[in-house]
């Protein structure tokens, strides 16, 4: 049937019948030399082969202190809106801690797009001003510098308050903001203030309660949305909140609204081995230690020499579209360098 099939093809066109012929000896060639380990060209390998050799983007990032930090036990059993809940914040600087209960949902955004078109919003009374005054109850309290104490927030029980509605809601049960208390230190940091959103388990919702959303916003008018980490539990960090000690390296600015609905980082479900934190080592080597995000999936699994190895995520096998460092360190190849120098010094 082949040699029918050979005899016809030479009748009709020689010259096709020859460039058929030699297109299938380069491939039959290029195979068996891969199967005996030598190397072929990239476009007679596979999609998956020709992908892995690529490198992976890396994100560019601006780093950046970040003055606050707002932490909550999440799930607590004991927050409730007619209970109230409880916050910790911790600053480097004096600031206000604003808790606004039943903001409204597009009063939020539009304060949040008023601050990125022009009115920055640094002071409790200019939130309330951008938001139109369009909540149930504001509280306030005065936190020191280093002040690790928990504030109580709670609805007044003469209001009556006991849940937000049904779903979609049009008010968001609670909105922290912080902001720098004294005018001297805004001009000292990029960050003018914190905003979080906050679930709150109610009569109609009992969902636990839990941080839905958190944003930074900057003297310049730029909005940063804060997203967790996905890193190994052997760290034994899990904090849903960024230390104010450390840096924080932030994207491009945040120029899109949020959502309506109460969805975010805290809803988010991972492996039960993988939380937020801080990770121990590469997942890949399990020799260097982990220094690599990958994004979008957002798992910090890799050290900076792995990375570069392949474009699927090793835990989740999501697509990597890019990465970035958690911290800055000398580059691999002086690494290696070092390294080298040792063993010859040793020797």
């Amino acid at each position: 049937m082949a040699a029918v099939f050979l005899v016809t093809l030479y009748e009709y066109s020689p010259v096709f019948y020859i460039s058929v012929i030699s297109l299938c000896f380069v491939v039959t060639a290029a195979m068996v030399l891969g199967w005996f380990g030598f190397d072929v060209p990239v476009i007679l390998r596979s999609s998956d082969e020709a992908e892995s050799v690529l490198p992976v983007p890396e994100k560019r990032m601006v780093q950046v202190t970040n003055p606050f930090a707002l932490e909550m036990e999440m799930g607590s059993d004991l927050a409730s809106v007619t209970e109230g809940v409880s916050l910790r914040p911790c600053c480097l600087e004096p600031c206000v801690l604003s808790c606004f209960w039943g903001c409204g949902v597009h009063a939020l955004q539009g304060a949040l797009q008023a601050h990125q078109h022009g009115r920055r919003l640094s002071t409790p009374q200019q939130f309330q001003e951008a938001l139109h005054f369009q909540y149930l109850h504001c509280q306030s309290f005065h936190i020191g510098t280093e002040d690790r104490e928990e504030r109580h927030t709670a609805v007044p029980a003469d209001l009556g308050i006991t849940d937000f509605g049904l779903l979609p809601r049009e008010r968001y049960p609670l909105v922290a903001v912080l902001t720098l208390a004294e005018p001297e230190t805004r001009d000292s940091y990029n960050i003018v203030a914190s905003v979080t959103v906050v679930h709150v388990p109610d009569d109609k919702y009992s969902l636990s309660a839990r941080i839905l959303f958190q944003y930074l916003l900057t003297s310049q008018g730029n909005m940063y949305e804060l997203k967790p980490l996905f890193m190994s539990a052997e760290g034994g960090a899990s904090s849903g909140s960024p230390d104010p000690n450390q840096t924080t390296d932030a994207p491009e600015p945040q120029n899109s609204e949020p959502s309506d609905a109460e969805e975010g980082p805290g809803i988010e479900e991972e492996e039960d081995d993988w939380c937020e934190g801080k990770g121990k080592d590469c997942v890949v080597c399990q020799n260097a230690s982990v220094n690599r995000v990958l994004l979008p999936c957002r798992h910090a699994c890799v050290c900076d020499s792995c990375v570069s190895r392949f474009q699927y995520c090793p835990i989740c096998r999501a697509f990597v579209l890019e990465s970035f460092a958690l911290s800055q360190g000398p580059p691999i190849e002086e690494e290696e360098e070092e390294e080298e120098e040792e063993e010859e010094e040793q020797e």
